[in-house]
């Protein structure tokens, strides 16, 4: 085409443009029928009860979180917006860090006007904890940081009052943190150190002339650090610090510390700072406090652990140091818990939001002149998003079983719990990170939007991966309690009991030559597979770090340097409690529908697991013919699922909304 061709088209279309004029029967511009939306609902029917399935995956109290809910909606301070008949809420991400602090404060108002936190430290009983964690759920769906700052005002500090406190802690603090007549915070975390709660350099002293303690921050890096509430909002503090009396240090204690009058004014011999601007939670008030000689009465250690006599002479029943310290950590089990749930329940909402638009959005033709294809109708795009909803699905169930076990714990199963709940919480939050990057890129542009959320949580929960203790930290100290399981029974020679071990006690799993489709599918080769993996990296952790200590390693450096070994055995033990918790959940249901869907679910969680985890291939678990074999199963399970896509996420009934 010359240039007064080009010049003369040019000219043509402006003017048909500026003048409305319709093109001409042979211009490529002729008008063509727009693509249509219709909602997946009405092309995708269910085949198995989805509101069945939501009470599976929820649990527990359902009638309470839609109780909430609807608390939820009903009030403008939530952004309530209707769409198409539906009522949407969402947090608003372009307010300013001090807008959202506020809107938070105004938002925990209202809800503890209508009731939502009763006896969320008075109550007693499992019943009163799930009901608790429950209603803790649905607000960290609604929004990230009202989540965190109720579970810092009542899981960090009511929890730390509550179980490291005694009958005068309980009677003076626990109704007033309930009712919000004072607020508190946790300051644990130092500049200095965070995992290594240990090592904190703030100190206390006992001045038996005026039955008070003292507390000190002795240098920079001992100022708590990233304390949520405390630049703006608290009133009271948990300090952790570590204990000297006489001269010799007692180890890290927890007391309570005053840091602003009712009136909001900081109290004397207090410094505190603001942490700034954050990538996601500003409606939380981190922040940074120094003490200067802070003296508080003598009841103010919390002394369920040990105490302290007016005298000044240490009191404690809990004779050996790592025990106490021990104890005084257990209000951080309850933070692992809502985190590994929190977690969960984010992937749900960003699968639900991308595997719908995956059963709307259509892309290219593969026949000549033929319809566009929907997304989730390409192998490629099952591939991305199926998978990772079956591992939500048995991160549901898991998420449930850790909960029962929080609420009904024992003083024997704390242990259990405090291993779990780690290897919980370093997994889920994982999995979280790595299904809102896929979600937001299956989404396309649309996820880039904040109504869309995806993009918005990506920055909000990234934080899971370090709060509550280092994910890749919490991976080795799992490792480490596996060790001593393993010397403990290799030592007096007794059979393994607890922590999903059981299965070492039996004869070594056998894998077959050569896999079909049905003996992948099972179960038993399943959990013959993931066993196998466990219990031969076990063995090599043990031997790999007894082979350091031999050559003159500390048993610490020993375990320094077995890390690789140390991180695939947290990996497999993570993933075979999950998977031995979905098959728990799905050997209670009655033959049908809903039973079908789940086994489908439960061999995708279990294959693509396999899939990957070089440590299959690496050990020589898996050969290499069968590895591919598993491999060629997930595409195979995918489409399977495909129909059941949306009957899934419908599951998740009034995530929807949020």
């Amino acid at each position: 085409m010359d240039h007064h061709h080009r010049v003369s088209r040019r000219a043509e279309v402006l003017a048909n443009h500026l003048l409305r004029r319709a093109p001409p029967p042979s211009s490529p511009l002729r008008p063509r029928r727009c693509l249509g939306y219709s909602p997946p609902e009405l092309s995708n029917p269910f085949s198995f009860d989805a509101r069945e399935m939501r009470r599976l995956m929820d649990g527990h109290n359902l009638e309470d979180r839609d109780w909430l809910f609807s608390v939820i909606v009903q009030s403008g301070l939530f952004n309530r917006r209707e769409r198409a008949g539906r009522v949407f809420v969402c947090p608003d991400y372009n307010q300013s860090m001090e807008q959202q602090r506020e809107a938070t404060m105004r938002r925990i108002g209202y809800l503890l006007e209508r009731g939502a936190f009763r006896g969320w430290l008075t109550g007693e009983g499992p019943q009163q904890e799930l009901r608790k964690l429950a209603l803790h759920e649905v607000i960290g769906m609604y929004d990230h940081s009202l989540a965190v700052k109720l579970g810092v005002h009542f899981f960090l500090w009511g929890g730390a009052v509550k179980f490291l406190g005694t009958k005068r802690h309980h009677d003076k603090w626990l109704s007033a943190t309930e009712n919000y007549e004072m607020k508190g915070c946790f300051a644990m975390s130092e500049l200095g150190h965070g995992s290594n709660v240990r090592g904190i350099e703030t100190v206390t002293t006992y001045d038996s002339n005026t039955g008070e303690f003292v507390i000190n921050t002795p240098c920079e890096s001992g100022q708590k650090y990233w304390i949520g509430g405390a630049a703006n909002h608290a009133t009271h503090t948990i300090v952790f610090s570590q204990l000297n009396i006489n001269g010799s240090n007692q180890g890290v204690h927890a007391f309570i510390a005053q840091i602003r009058d009712s009136d909001g004014n900081i109290c004397p011999n207090i410094r505190i700072a603001d942490c700034g601007h954050k990538t996601g939670l500003n409606g939380v008030d981190n922040g940074r406090i120094w003490f200067d000689n802070v003296r508080i009465p003598r009841e103010n250690l919390l002394n369920s652990v040990a105490d302290v006599s007016p005298s000044g002479e240490y009191l404690s029943a809990i004779k050996n140091a790592d025990q106490r310290f021990a104890a005084f950590l257990a209000p951080l089990t309850s933070g692992r818990v809502t985190i590994a749930v929190s977690a969960v329940y984010i992937s749900k909402i960003s699968l639900a939001i991308a595997i719908r638009y995956a059963l709307t959005r259509r892309a290219f033709s593969i026949t000549p002149n033929g319809p566009e294809v929907l997304l989730l109708d390409y192998p490629s795009h099952q591939r991305r998003l199926l998978p990772l909803l079956a591992k939500v699905y048995a991160m549901s169930f898991a998420a449930n079983e850790l909960k029962m076990m929080y609420v009904k714990r024992t003083p024997e199963s704390n242990k259990t719990i405090h291993i779990i709940s780690s290897a919980y919480k370093a997994t889920f939050t994982w999995n979280n990170m790595r299904t809102l990057q896929e979600c937001r890129e299956a989404c396309g542009g649309q996820g880039i939007k904040a109504e869309n959320r995806v993009g918005n949580f990506m920055g909000e929960f990234d934080v899971h991966s370090t709060f509550e203790g280092d994910n890749n930290v919490l991976m080795q100290q799992i490792s480490k309690a596996l060790f001593a399981e393993y010397v403990a029974c290799q030592m007096k020679n007794k059979p393994f009991r607890g922590l999903g071990l059981e299965h070492m006690n039996k004869p070594l799993p056998v894998i077959p030559s050569q896999l079909t489709s049905s003996t992948i599918r099972s179960s038993e080769f399943q959990t013959d597979l993931f066993h196998l993996r466990e219990r031969d990296l076990l063995r090599r952790f043990a031997e790999e770090v007894s082979g350091y200590q031999s050559h003159g390693e500390s048993k610490e450096s020993a375990f320094i340097l077995g890390y690789q070994l140390a991180e695939d055995l947290g990996r497999a033990f993570s993933e075979r409690a999950i998977l031995k918790t979905f098959m728990g959940a799905e050997s209670t249901l009655p033959a049908g529908s809903l039973k079908n869907v789940l086994g489908l679910l439960r061999s995708l969680y279990a294959v693509i697991c396999v899939d990957e985890d070089a440590a299959f291939l690496r050990y020589g678990y898996l050969s290499t013919e069968n590895a591919y074999a598993v491999r060629k199963e997930v595409p195979k399970l995918c489409a399977e699922l495909r129909p059941h896509a949306l009957a899934l996420v419908s599951s998740l009934v009034f995530l929807m909304l949020f």
